[in-house]
């Protein structure tokens, strides 16, 4: 039997996909009222394929608790943030939960950290741990996730999987229980390695989207089409520039690499630049909403709305939302005022804040695209006749102003 630790965005479904594939799994989680929530039957954040495969878990027997089990094997899958001065990993809740698992992990027993932790900090904090509570019997595993919000229940079947372990019978072992479900290829390697390779991941994406977001600012100073030049820049059989956007959010691309330029500040110089670059876009988004209101004569910040408070299209996830860093960068200069609309978040998380599309563009007349939900993509035409600030280049209506 697996104990999942930690049932948010990564570790529900984690838990869901083993229990539906055959795995014993009871899932904990300190949270009781989402214990309570998945008890009743109910899923705790929405996501395509999710609730069938919630269905799937519960007739398979999955159980959900607040205490820690004793088992075998235990799944950590706890959040792991990162200290914005010092840019470190900070392993606080994976310290806590391994050593709540410790107070009942019977000899031997393989205790696998899923969350994406910066390489050497299995080593460094949670180790150390293990030989503080005399518990060296314990077997380490990292098998860091590979999924995204929006696609998790394709991406948990499909994706490669990385299984670092001390000792490679063990990493075997675990792996053939990610094999369950997972249709991928399943590497097998090192803890410190497995640490790495899932950081350069989300850091590789990272310097890529950066790079298309310098070049959208130096093409903004000089007048010039930035989609229009990416597009034929495209055309060369070895170049593939994305496309840049309002900023970077989620817990993976906007946090791990952090993780490199903290343990490797002198190292990490072009990871730094690149992170510094994509922090800067939702100010130099406001900045955009400045020039364009100076432009069309406007000077009422309530006649202006941010569609989108999600990190990304189709999903409820606002971790680290460039809508949420804008609203925030715009208090720290003392303003308020924007109205803001996200089909998606239906419960209050910020001032002038609308539940209804219709009623949201009722009471604005410039209208800022920071998420290109299929919902606005699907209703371009309500959006004639408004000032249009399209982050995202979906919008062809005439007029339009681009990032």
């Amino acid at each position: 039997m697996i104990n999942v630790i930690g049932l948010g965005y990564i570790g529900l479904p984690t838990a869901l996909m083993m229990a539906s594939h055959g795995v014993e799994v009871i899932g904990t989680d300190y949270n009781k009222e989402l214990v309570a929530t998945l008890q009743s039957g109910h899923t705790t954040f929405k996501e395509d394929g999710l609730d069938d495969l919630f269905q799937d878990a519960l007739k398979a027997g999955i159980r959900f608790t607040t205490e820690y089990q004793v088992t075998d094997t235990y799944i950590v899958s706890v959040p792991t943030p990162y200290d914005k001065f010092s840019k470190k990993v900070d392993p606080c809740y994976v310290v806590a939960a391994v050593k709540d698992v410790l107070k009942v992990a019977p000899a031997n027993a393989i205790l696998v950290i899923e969350s994406t932790v910066s390489p050497g900090t299995i080593e460094k904090s949670i180790r150390p741990v293990l030989n503080e509570e005399n518990r060296t019997d314990i077997n380490l595993v990292h098998a860091p996730e590979r999924i995204i919000p929006g696609n998790m229940v394709y991406e948990l079947l499909h994706n490669n999987r990385t299984i670092g372990a001390d000792n490679r019978q063990i990493g075997e072992k675990i792996a053939k229980y990610y094999s369950s479900f997972c249709k991928g290829e399943i590497v097998v390697t090192d803890i410190k390695t497995a640490e790495m390779t899932k950081v350069v991941e989300n850091t590789f994406r990272a310097v890529n989207i950066a790079f298309a977001n310098e070049i959208a600012k130096i093409c903004r100073h000089d007048n010039m089409d930035v989609y229009e030049i990416i597009r034929i820049c495209n055309m060369h059989p070895r170049v593939n520039i994305l496309q840049p956007g309002p900023g970077v959010g989620g817990h993976c691309i906007s946090v791990d690499p952090w993780f490199l330029v903290g343990d490797y500040p002198s190292l990490a110089k072009v990871i730094d630049e690149s992170m510094k670059t994509n922090d800067g876009m939702p100010d130099f988004v406001l900045n955009r909403i400045y020039e364009i209101m100076k432009e069309n004569g406007m000077s009422d910040i309530s006649r202006v709305g941010l569609y989108g408070l999600t990190y990304k299209e189709n999903v409820d996830d606002m971790r680290e939302s460039p809508t949420l860093q804008l609203l925030e960068s715009q208090e720290r200069h003392l303003g308020t005022g924007l109205k803001v609309y996200d089909p998606y978040i239906t419960k209050e998380v910020v001032k002038n804040q609308y539940y209804s599309l219709d009623s949201f563009l009722n009471d604005v007349d410039f209208v800022v695209i920071m998420v290109k939900h299929n919902e606005i993509k699907d209703n371009m035409q309500k959006l004639m006749g408004k000032i249009v600030l399209d982050c995202h280049n979906i919008c062809d209506l005439p007029g339009v102003y681009h990032i």
